[in-house]
């Protein structure tokens, strides 16, 4: 746009002072001191994914859900409904609903009598499709882990569920080896997926460390699936770890994290992650179509009573 001199003011956000800086910026490139911190480190930006996107557009075409995503049932801004109608839009043929559960209260995580009153709402939205629509949406849950990777819902209601994503929310600066703890989440019979593993956030948390290599092939050998959560702020796994992750041959979710219908695009960000990484499309759960992706949910399951 500054090379055909046009205003930046185009862009949304960008107002005349912006437009200054960020032109002084493109004219005189500033220096930057020292290496980008671990906290800034290893995140694609939206450019980045669409250049990828326009060498790879099979792949991205290829997606055939989302496996995380919030709506006003905990923290998210839309109904189950309009998650469900952007994800047509995008011509997928399923959606995860993944809302809070009960202990982490501050993101309106709901309880087990809530979790059956949206499985209602989630048939009416399913029935009101149309079958001629060929779309699903899966019941799920964003369950709460404690650090010793023990859940905060009753398991006999999470056997009711399509999938359940379980994830850390709590104790996420610890400086020590966390190895432990996404053993013991692995192994809670539970759960299908680890969801943001590392729990890092752009330039505020840095997120845990573990023997990843030892954390991958447990999910491998259990058959459970990690995440990419490709919200912009997280993207976690990030494509060093997801790298490991396609080396120790775990299967890979991917899921938006998205807490409103505009959101799903964010999906860009994890695709491209796992073309960067080289990981093995076969590994990906959402290239699956529903029926393969239902049979692997239920062979977990199968596994654990």
């Amino acid at each position: 746009m500054h090379r055909q001199s046009r205003s930046l003011t185009e862009l949304s956000g960008i107002g005349p002072y912006l437009e200054k800086l960020i032109v002084g910026w493109l004219d005189h490139n500033p220096e930057v001191e020292g290496q980008i911190p671990d906290i800034r480190r290893n995140f694609l930006t939206l450019a980045e994914a669409g250049t990828i996107r326009s060498k790879e557009p099979a792949r991205f075409g290829a997606i055939r859900g989302d496996l995380q995503m919030h709506t006003l049932w905990s923290d998210g801004s839309d109904s189950i409904q309009d998650m469900a109608d952007a994800a047509v839009e995008r011509g997928y043929f399923y959606i995860a609903i993944t809302d809070h559960s009960k202990g982490l209260k501050i993101a309106g995580g709901i309880d087990e009598d809530q979790l059956a009153q949206q499985a209602k709402e989630i048939a009416e939205v399913d029935e009101g499709m149309g079958a001629g629509k060929q779309f699903r949406v899966l019941r799920s849950v964003e369950l709460n882990l404690s650090p010793d990777g023990g859940g905060d819902m009753d398991p006999s209601v999470l056997r009711k569920l399509d999938l359940v994503l379980g994830c850390f929310h709590s104790a996420l600066r610890r400086e020590e080896d966390q190895t432990e703890r996404y053993l013991a989440a692995l192994r809670n019979p539970s759960i299908h997926i680890l969801g943001h593993p590392r729990g890092r956030i752009y330039n505020f948390r840095l997120g845990l460390t573990a023997d990843w290599s030892r954390v991958f092939g447990l999910a491998a050998q259990l058959d459970k699936a990690v995440e990419i959560d490709c919200y912009p702020d997280r993207q976690d796994l990030s494509i060093d770890l997801l790298a490991l992750a396609r080396k120790e041959g775990c299967r890979i979710s991917l899921g938006t994290d998205s807490h409103g219908a505009s959101q799903l695009r964010f999906m860009d960000l994890g695709i491209a992650a796992t073309i960067r990484a080289k990981v093995d499309p076969e590994r990906i759960l959402n290239l699956m179509s529903i029926d393969k992706l239902l049979r692997w949910a239920a062979s977990l399951r199968d596994r654990s009573l």
